[in-house]
């Protein structure tokens, strides 16, 4: 692989909100990945699956309502302490991200508006990142979890009003 791909490649990874990317091209294989730093880092290592790697911020204060012991257990699901408004779900089990990468600012914020289709955070499977996008338009109410926290099924991540 020359160098100008690789080049390109890094330029890529700069101008996305990507972790880390890799290529292959025939038996060769270029691994790119972000530094908490913010920095790039190159290898090339042998012939691996590509997957991304999203390292959990410390907790960080967030809006959220407090949920009864029961509530609590069932990720607040249908429980009352949620506000009127619609109620976006996890689609999956995974964890939970706020934000792109660590040093990131969070996709979203209690109070700011947000349009159909705009991502309000992340959803990590099996090392697989699925944005978590919005129903509806409307103004955030509540974030309902924490970057790096556990989520399950149906479990209420954000409410839209």
């Amino acid at each position: 692989m020359d160098l100008r791909k690789i080049k390109k490649l890094i330029d890529l990874l700069e101008e996305s909100n990507l972790a880390e990317i890799e290529i292959k091209e025939g038996e060769e294989s270029v691994r790119l990945a972000r530094l908490p730093r913010g920095g790039v880092a190159m290898s090339v290592p042998a012939p691996a699956p590509l997957h991304l790697e999203h390292t959990p911020r410390a907790a960080q204060p967030t809006a959220m309502p407090m949920l009864s012991p029961v509530d609590a257990a069932t990720g607040g699901r249908n429980g009352p302490d949620l506000p009127d408004g619609h109620v976006v779900r996890s689609p999956m089990v995974g964890s939970f991200y706020a934000s792109p990468s660590p040093d990131k600012p969070a996709f979203v914020k209690v109070g700011q508006a947000v349009k159909q289709g705009e991502t309000l955070g992340i959803v990590e499977a099996m090392k697989m990142f699925n944005p978590i996008e919005a129903d509806v338009s409307g103004t955030v109410l509540a974030i309902l979890c924490e970057s790096g926290q556990p989520v399950e099924f149906d479990q209420p991540l954000f409410v839209i009003g």
